[in-house]
């Protein structure tokens, strides 16, 4: 190019500088830049215009040495093997995404990875319309990376960077409604008592009982001579010991403990505190370093000052005298989980926290279910599919459940399956009336398709795998991501290894369930609009469920059956995934990270419903979102794109 054009084009960036200082300010990480580095930027940009099909940039060119930044138009990126050939290969239309291109929009910059390398980029860019971008000299780039930590951290972790910022703001806004600064990823060594009051066994329980008054705490740990945790004592404990044996404080305190003490170390976040002692209903947990008991956090710790009941809430939940007063007691779950979304627990445990009072809430069902309907006198053990077999539950949720019992012969199960029908209809009524809708596609244990014996389960699962029809992989999408949830065995781990080793051994059901997987879609429409708020408040949006998180729990399946991995939730299958070598480590951050982000804007947008009397929905409106919302969302559904993409590669679909 000239030195007179190359003038122009910076004098065309010079002439409307306040008008691109004010563009940039309105995107990452630009936004976060200070202005001085902002201006620097702006003099060292040149513009240049790019008809539409015109080549931008391509792996013919040799090393990359201009950056390029998006200012109108769509530039449409394609790697060459991806297509028939790199030099013909067809300009993708505006807005698409696939797993052969993408297309980018205002404030989008390329090729990045390859300037950071100093090599020939690997992707051919096109202008799908006539556009207009901004060139900087690679030499500039990297002195800009050297000078700004915000243009630095964006360039080499994309949209890792803009999530950890999401992460941080929303840190700020819990603090400032915080009198204490707590937060619930905080190490449990932060806030325990660290001088435990503790004894021997032998201690007499009026001598321990009074070292507990002297230091007005609720829990006395009991230790061996080596310190190490046995049993603990609580003030629950002394006033039962005081109804029911009166005389007997001069006994050894071992007598009356509670032994084999829940216990968790000091590096331990708070949150998983707050998980186990809902989850066992116990208000003490042991801090032990090494085996050795380091410290006590009780319940008072965690809660007190946050006034967010998760264990209260709990215990009323497996206390409750009737279905009525579980429906009272969800009510609060949404309240207690928009307390600590702002105080900044993450989606994915939130989702668990969910699951785990929806677990408290099903225990409970069936237990006054049992007291009114009669006990059948048939061991069984109740299922969960679906979301709840994952424990990603949110608030909107129904119903996915099954009965599990054993049975000698196919008779036998039939005589058996209608015994427990008047249970299984009171559960779900139950669950029903407590907030835990009825299943649509009837996928519940009143159904007696779903009421069935191991041996019934066994050839359940196994003629799904056979005959993978449209009907049957709809059955596997929600039914093979199964737990227990309440009951004994009845031969459901021996089922989950049978269905396991079935479906590792079935490559045609696989490759179908791939297919099934890659029916969903992200929103069409154009990825950069998102990012540029093309998409208006009031215009239809697109659904969060099925067009974005169910991409990343849909190809997770598929991947974990056939690596025979047992975990059920999305991220523990791509984490071991990822310890497996079937994924990058690196990719499965990025994933578990967006999908993070998109469940918890999912759950944003629910407590907003919630806290406006609306009914929750998962329509979205890409338009009523902020700046670096918008661009993380685009980042997020792309990162889905590329997981589906690999699922799409690895069964050659």
């Amino acid at each position: 190019m000239s030195d007179r054009s190359d003038a122009a084009a910076r004098e065309a960036v010079n002439q409307n500088a306040q008008g691109l200082m004010r563009f940039l300010r309105e995107y990452p990480p630009f936004d976060q830049m200070e202005p001085a580095h902002v201006g620097w930027l702006i003099e060292r940009l040149r513009l240049r215009f790019y008809e539409a099909g015109q080549e931008i940039a391509a792996p013919g060119d040799g090393p990359a040495e201009a950056w390029y930044l998006i200012r109108q138009g769509e530039v449409a990126g394609r790697r060459p093997e991806a297509g028939a050939d790199a030099g013909t290969a067809p300009t993708p239309p505006a807005g698409a995404a696939s797993a052969e291109g993408f297309v980018l929009g205002p404030a989008d910059a390329f090729p990045v990875a390859a300037l950071l390398a100093h090599r020939p980029t690997r992707t051919r860019y096109r202008a799908v319309q006539d556009t207009f971008c901004l060139q900087m000299d690679r030499s500039d780039f990297v002195t800009l990376l050297e000078r700004s930590e915000p243009f630095r951290a964006f360039a080499l972790r994309g949209a890792g960077s803009l999530l950890e910022r999401l992460h941080q703001r929303t840190r700020q806004e819990a603090a400032a409604v915080q009198v204490d600064g707590y937060v619930f990823d905080q190490t449990l060594a932060a806030i325990m008592a660290r001088d435990p009051v503790a004894c021997l066994p032998d201690l007499p329980l009026s001598q321990a009982v009074r070292r507990m008054h002297e230091r007005r705490v609720g829990s006395i740990v009991i230790t061996d001579g080596n310190r190490r945790p046995v049993g603990v004592f609580t003030l629950r404990d002394l006033r039962r010991e005081v109804a029911d044996a009166v005389g007997r404080l001069d006994a050894p305190i071992g007598t009356f403990m509670t032994r084999e003490p829940v216990c968790l170390p000091p590096e331990a976040a708070a949150f998983e505190a707050i998980l186990l002692m809902a989850h066992r209903r116990i208000g003490h947990l042991c801090i032990v370093k090494d085996g050795v008991l380091t410290g006590v956090v009780s319940e008072r710790d965690l809660f007190a000052l946050q006034r967010i009941g998760v264990v209260h809430l709990a215990r009323a939940m497996r206390q409750a005298e009737d279905v009525e007063t579980l429906a009272v007691l969800r009510a609060d779950l949404a309240r207690t989980v928009s307390g600590m979304l702002a105080h900044g627990v993450d989606a994915l445990q939130a989702l668990r926290l969910i699951a785990q009072m929806n677990d408290h809430a099903t225990h409970r069902v069936i237990e006054l279910a049992l007291r009114d309907v009669g006990d059948p006198g048939v061991p069984f053990a109740w299922l969960a599919f679906g979301s709840e077999g994952r424990r990603e539950q949110t608030l909107l949720t129904d119903q996915d459940n099954g009965m599990l019992f054993q049975a000698a012969t196919d008779a036998e199960a039939r005589v058996l399956r209608e015994v427990l029908r008047p249970l299984a209809e009171a559960v779900n009524q139950g669950l029903d009336r407590c907030g835990l809708p009825l299943c649509r596609g009837n996928v519940m244990a009143r159904n007696p398709a779903l009421r069935l014996s191991a041996l019934e389960w066994e050839r359940w699962f196994a003629e799904i795998i056979r005959r993978p029809t449209p009907e049957n992989l709809l059955q596997a999408v929600i039914c093979f991501d199964l737990r227990l949830l309440w009951g004994e065995d009845n031969g459901f781990e021996a089922l989950s290894r049978s269905l396991l080793d079935r479906v590792a051994d079935s490559p045609q059901f696989l490759r179908m369930l791939a297919e099934t997987a890659l029916r969903n879609q992200p929103p069409s429409g154009g990825l950069f609009e998102i990012a540029g708020g093309a998409w208006k408040v009031g215009s239809s949006g697109f659904d969060l469920k099925t067009q974005a998180l169910t991409l990343f729990v849909d190809a997770a399946r598929v991947f974990a059956l056939a690596g025979g991995i047992a975990e059920t939730s999305t991220e523990g299958r791509l984490r071991a995934l990822a310890e497996r070598g079937v994924l990058s480590a690196r990719d499965v951050g990025t994933y578990v990270e967006s999908y993070r982000y998109l469940q918890s804007l999912r759950l944003r947008q629910h407590q907003a419903q919630f806290h406006a009397g609306a009914p929750a929905s998962n329509h979205i409106q890409p338009g009523s979102l902020n700046a670096l919302d918008r661009r993380i969302l685009r980042e997020a559904l792309r990162q889905a794109a590329d997981l589906q993409k690999l699922l799409r590669y690895s069964y050659r679909l």
